[in-house]
């Protein structure tokens, strides 16, 4: 069958590179290996969808190249994403910047997209895995859970295929050996926006604790990321939002052999002399407790305990027999935790992908192939992996109109 475009993938930006192109006029097929269009889209943002941020800062995309995403955004930014949707009928709501469906239900942007792709008359098709891309143009093959082989010409190729993150939804890396055959270099795929492994074995003993804390990044000793917000010990490590936002830093400089650990400031609203003095307070006007029941009151009981024992005291020790030194002890730790870093968890638990194809070649304009003239790469694929708060959607939006409007544009001045 002969299409004036191909995309391969069904998810957030293939969907949108579709309506871009098909809105040109053009026959447009997309090819997506699982059961159903925009699974990972369904999964986000706990099922409510967090489709793009009003906030819009280089910092909030993550690259080889820091310049890439902007370039990119500036061709179809957040303001053209909401348009966009509240034409397809999402009407949008804003909460502290983060926008989300009014509905608040994801399964509401993948029908508005899927309705779209039904009125231009796109063609999905549904569980066929892509084997190998040949001339003449892009002719496409195709394999079914049967076994059984398909072939399609395409003028022009979006591959969509995603990262590595959440291989269940359809993200499982194949995408870098189509554009490997094309001669595309391809930055180590590793997981980002992930929850971390810790050597400490206190971790194990606090699991389940949520706190607010500041966290810093430390790689090789030096400070190189910092974020505040509700920290989440687990039986393997650490988590929650402040982690995954520095976990794109820990995951690839683990993977070059760096030694990482995170301090966590759990009392960020006082200083260290504020809280020894608080400390002091209280030991006096508490001379009889002990130093754990002292710590009653200002952390959960399992992370108080850890801090207690961390800072080298034994729990049942009279506040009396404390001296300043051993209080300013305990201040210091409570302003820096250290949490020993080893791992990352595993691609199967991260939200998105860090690495990917080189924006070396990669026309940020049209996200053409400098390689291959009709080739396009969209979405997670390429090395750029946003923040949580909507950049990785926010990302596909923007790569997959912007790819679908040139490409289709393209094919009708041939």
């Amino acid at each position: 069958m002969d299409y004036d475009i191909i995309v391969v993938g069904a998810g957030a930006s293939g969907l949108v590179a579709a309506i871009a192109a098909a809105e040109k006029g053009n026959s447009v097929l997309i090819i997506e290996q699982k059961e159903k269009a925009g699974k990972k889209i369904l999964a986000t943002g706990n099922g409510k969808c967090n489709f793009t941020n009003m906030h819009q800062t280089p910092d909030c995309y993550r690259s080889d190249d820091s310049a890439f995403a902007m370039k990119v955004l500036s061709n179809f930014d957040n303001k053209r994403t909401i348009q966009f949707f509240e034409r397809l009928g999402i009407v949008p709501k804003n909460r502290d910047g983060y926008i989300y469906p009014n509905s608040e239900q994801a399964a509401s942007i993948v029908r508005v997209l899927l309705m779209e792709c039904e009125r231009l008359k796109v063609d999905i098709i549904y569980k066929e895995r892509v084997t190998k891309i040949s001339e003449p143009d892009y002719t496409v093959n195709t394999m079914k859970p049967d076994k059984t082989n398909s072939v399609y010409y395409g003028k022009k190729l979006i591959l969509a295929t995603g990262g590595c993150a959440s291989p269940k939804l359809g993200s499982d890396g194949s995408g870098y050996l189509l554009a490997k055959a094309y001669g595309h270099r391809i930055i180590k795929p590793l997981p980002a926006l992930v929850s971390l492994k810790s050597h400490d074995k206190f971790c194990k003993v606090v699991s389940g604790v949520r706190t607010w804390a500041k966290a810093s990044l430390y790689i090789d000793n030096e400070n190189r990321a910092e974020e505040e917000g509700e920290i989440i010990f687990t039986d393997y490590g650490i988590s929650g939002i402040p982690i995954m936002q520095m976990s794109r830093f820990a995951s690839r400089a683990l993977d070059e052999g760096s030694s990482v650990f995170i301090s966590l400031d759990l009392f960020a609203h006082y200083s260290r002399k504020e809280l020894t003095e608080m400390f002091i307070n209280r030991c006096i006007s508490n001379p009889d407790k002990t130093l754990e029941q002292m710590m009653v009151g200002i952390f959960n009981q399992k992370l108080n305990y850890i801090i207690i024992k961390e800072a080298g005291f034994n729990p049942d020790i009279p506040c009396h027999m404390l001296n300043k030194s051993d209080v300013i002890k305990l201040a210091r730790l409570i302003k820096g935790l250290v949490v020993r870093i080893k791992d990352t968890n595993t691609f199967d638990f991260a939200q998105a992908t860090s690495g990917g194809v080189s924006t070396e070649d990669i026309d940020p304009n049209t996200l053409e192939s400098r390689i291959k003239k009709g080739l396009y790469f969209i979405g997670e694929l390429l090395d750029v992996d946003g923040t949580c708060g909507g950049y990785n959607l926010q990302w596909a939006w923007s790569t997959g109109y912007i790819a679908g409007s040139h490409a289709g544009t393209e094919v009708l001045k041939n």
